[in-house]
């Protein structure tokens, strides 16, 4: 767990986090949840639908009758049909801000400039045209940017955010030399690295994205097991 004055985040594996704040827990991109006991959640965001971004049952696992789900267009089926108990469900596309319960919520686009489902149609695994998310929350001026599955994009530059929450693990999102520029990028007062761990690409790129950024502010977050 890392804790930031009014925020405390704890890292759930992969792209999955939970942050609490004001009284609130807020999940984003659950899936695979190991840890036993975690709270039921006033919001969930998923970044986009892919099984393990917007993945029903681990929302299943945290949802409530007072939970808010939140997802861009392409989520809102599985976020409205396959979750059981919500409050409701918000679209949230890039571009687009929410305000709920007091924590401001945007969002700029996450894909793929140059990772390829199909590399002779050069077909993007997240192409830009599907709207996925990078969410942004501003929670009393602290602001977290969650950037999901991308490569580093020209969307990025000088967002400034206070902590930032990037992938690392290669294949369908940035490896460890691209996310280190885009960390550079980014220019955030704290940077975690994510998108590892529950299958995910190997632990150890964690310290390797650490020791490439000697003059950044870079935790690194203890998965959060049983």
């Amino acid at each position: 767990m890392f804790e930031y004055e009014n925020v405390k985040i704890h890292w759930l594996g992969h792209d999955a986090f939970l942050i609490k704040a004001k009284g609130m827990n807020i999940y984003i991109d659950p899936y695979k949840l190991a840890k036993s006991g975690l709270p039921k959640a006033d919001i969930v965001i998923s970044s986009h639908e892919h099984f393990d971004h917007c993945n029903a049952d681990a929302i299943n696992e945290v949802s409530s009758e007072n939970t808010t789900l939140i997802g861009p267009k392409i989520t809102q089926s599985i976020l409205t049909d396959q979750i059981e108990n919500k409050r409701e469900v918000l679209e949230l596309n890039p571009g687009e801000h929410l305000d709920v319960e007091g924590i401001k919520i945007s969002a700029v686009p996450a894909y793929n400039i140059h990772r390829f489902r199909d590399p002779e149609t050069k077909t993007p695994f997240h192409p830009k045209s599907s709207g996925h998310i990078g969410p942004i929350l501003n929670i009393d001026g602290t602001r977290i940017y969650h950037a999901g599955d991308t490569d580093k994009i020209p969307e990025m530059e000088n967002l400034k955010p206070t902590i930032a929450l990037i992938p690392i693990s290669g294949t369908y999102v940035m490896d460890v030399p691209e996310a280190v520029e885009a960390a550079k990028e980014i220019k955030a007062d704290i940077t975690i690295p994510m998108h590892i761990g529950r299958g995910i690409g190997e632990l150890s790129y964690i310290d390797e994205f650490k020791a490439k950024l000697p003059d950044m502010k870079v935790e690194i977050l203890d998965l959060e097991e049983d």
